[in-house]
């Protein structure tokens, strides 16, 4: 429900999505147990769902409801939020000790003017808002409070990530913590001092993530996180649900166990046991990084692709020339122009002939003709010298030239993650990686990864190391590309000449839309007749990379 003095455009701008019952109530008696003189708190309490449900535990318990307030503890920024939580809390014969203010400024049991005890439990659901909006002095007051806490975050962090480590500052030693947190909790980068932080914080960790969507108006998956003790952990517990009332089956224990790596991220966790333990098997055994054949590198940071990336209808304009070396080849930004296996030269051209843009504009420093100055000076009435990268570079209007790579990597995905043969030799930029190969890597890998990477193991480990943003994207950087699991030399050959003369209508099939074909019979070749598996394991592997893939894009997949 939407109170007086609030509306759906500000709960999105804090960050406030306010938790189903089901999900209130589990994560409440969870925290509380049996311990009827337990102290509880959530930092970012909104209209008290969580303390109402530690309240009804509470008495439950036997406490009497007098001295609740002595027993729960809110805070929240948003004073509508913290009147109707009052009045909530009244008229079910609870209280609590509710104040208003930033959680952040609030000082922890162990400093000088700490206003609340240490807690027996900590729970709630702190508001998710992403970096872009957590800026300024809330966003430093944040980082402190984790950083007082022993965990630096990057400025890269939503606020969640900051709040729940603050929050735990509050915790008794052996306290018990329980809240809803986003699940890019196992996937992201600026996460991994979280997830190190927890398995290093607490005794016992459990997970609780689910099928379906649990928020409604958002459309962020979330994970339950309850923890207890103190000394740390080499293994998280999992449960998998589709609904939150189906937490009201869920029983200690009843679940499996998850040893976790000591860095890097968790999306493995979101598959079951054998899935998991079947991928790390196959891929460390059977197959190779990719940084085996070639560092992934980023393409040519211009500044502005606008002005730098040239059609022909405007080199021709200008009269700039390839044979003088004012501009060069380039394969235009974007990824959406590569459908196929490989960017040839009759393709670079039709896009040339299509007015994409496919030159780079790179003259000699020392290049004073008209048609320079000329281009040149269209660049200082657009203002282009302004650009952060046009001003740290001398001359401001000669960007670096990346050597044309080997292979094209198309770090910013929808479906899959593609390596892509260079037959046109061309430069990039930095809307995609390059690839150049090792001296002493077999010739037929040039034609070879692009095609045989379309097994599920690479597309598995696209998933799990990538990282996925709004929209369903799959991002991957260098770093990450380079930990992507690919076939190794022998089996890649092996493979290759299998497949003979199918490679072309394979192409057909993938320019087509025809994704899933393609992977059954990549499969087939590289993983059941050329590294033994069995077809159940195969299909053990592509329904996990399918249920990854689903998660991450939703209704899209």
């Amino acid at each position: 429900m939407i109170r007086d003095g609030d509306n759906e455009g500000l709960r999105k701008e804090r960050g406030a999505f306010f938790t189903p019952s089901a999900i209130a109530d589990f994560l409440a008696d969870w925290a509380v147990l049996d311990q009827a003189d337990a102290k509880v708190m959530d930092p970012t309490c909104g209209e008290a769902v969580f303390l109402l449900a530690a309240g009804r535990r509470l008495k439950a318990l036997g406490r009497d409801v007098s001295d609740l307030d002595e027993q729960l503890f809110g805070f929240d920024l948003h004073d509508t939020s913290l009147e109707w939580a009052d009045k909530l809390l009244d008229d079910e014969g609870l209280d609590a000790h509710l104040q208003q203010g930033d959680f952040f400024a609030v000082p922890t049991p162990d400093q000088l003017g700490s206003p609340v005890p240490e807690m027996d439990a900590i729970i709630g659901n702190p508001p998710f808002v992403r970096y872009q909006r957590h800026i300024g002095e809330a966003r430093d007051r944040s980082k402190q409070a984790a950083l007082r806490q022993g965990v630096r975050l990057s400025n890269l962090a939503s606020s969640w990530a900051a709040l729940l480590i603050h929050a735990c500052g509050f915790l008794k030693p052996t306290g018990r913590l329980a809240m809803v947190l986003p699940a890019e909790l196992l996937t992201v980068g600026y996460a991994e001092p979280v997830r190190e932080w927890l398995k290093n914080r607490f005794e016992q960790v459990h997970l609780v993530m689910f099928d379906k969507l649990q928020f409604q108006g958002a459309t962020e998956k979330v994970v339950l996180v309850l923890a207890a003790g103190d000394g740390g952990c080499d293994a998280f517990s999992l449960y998998y649900l589709n609904d939150g009332e189906d937490l009201a089956h869920v029983r200690p224990m009843s679940n499996h166990a998850a040893p976790v790596s000591d860095s890097g991220k968790w999306t493995d966790l979101l598959l079951p046991n054998r899935q998991r333990h079947l991928f790390r098997q196959v891929s460390s055994n059977l197959f190779t990084p990719l940084k085996t054949y070639g560092a992934p590198e980023l393409g040519t940071v211009t500044g502005s692709n606008a002005f730098f990336a040239l059609t022909e209808t405007t080199r021709r304009e200008f009269g700039l020339s390839e044979a003088a070396g004012q501009v060069i080849k380039i394969c235009p930004p974007g990824t959406k122009h590569l459908t196929g296996l490989r960017f040839s030269t009759s393709a670079w051209a039709k896009l040339r002939d299509s007015g994409e843009r496919v030159w780079l504009f790179r003259p000699d420093a020392n290049d004073v003709s008209p048609s320079v100055t000329a281009y040149i000076h269209r660049g200082f009435k657009l203002g282009v010298n302004q650009a952060y990268k046009c001003t740290i570079r001398h001359p401001w209007w000669r960007p670096p030239a990346v050597p044309a790579p080997d292979l094209f990597f198309t770090y910013m995905s929808h479906r899959y993650p593609r390596l892509i043969t260079n037959s046109a030799g061309t430069t990039f930029l930095n809307s995609m990686h390059g690839l150049r190969l090792k001296d002493d890597v077999p010739d037929a890998a040039r034609n070879a990864l692009p095609l045989l990477a379309f097994n599920s193991v690479t597309m598995l480990g696209a998933e799990i190391f990538g990282r996925s943003y709004g929209g369903g994207i799959l991002k991957m950087e260098p770093r990450e590309a380079a930990s992507l699991p690919v076939p190794p030399a022998g089996a890649l050959s092996a493979a290759w000449d299998l497949l003979g003369g199918k490679v072309r209508s394979i192409e057909r099939s993938l320019q087509n839309g025809h994704w899933a074909n393609v992977v059954t019979k990549i499969d087939q070749a590289l993983l059941v007749e050329t590294l033994g598996l069995s077809p159940g394991d195969v299909s053990s592997l592509q329904q996990a990379a399918q249920t990854l893939r689903t998660r991450r894009m939703g209704a899209r997949a």
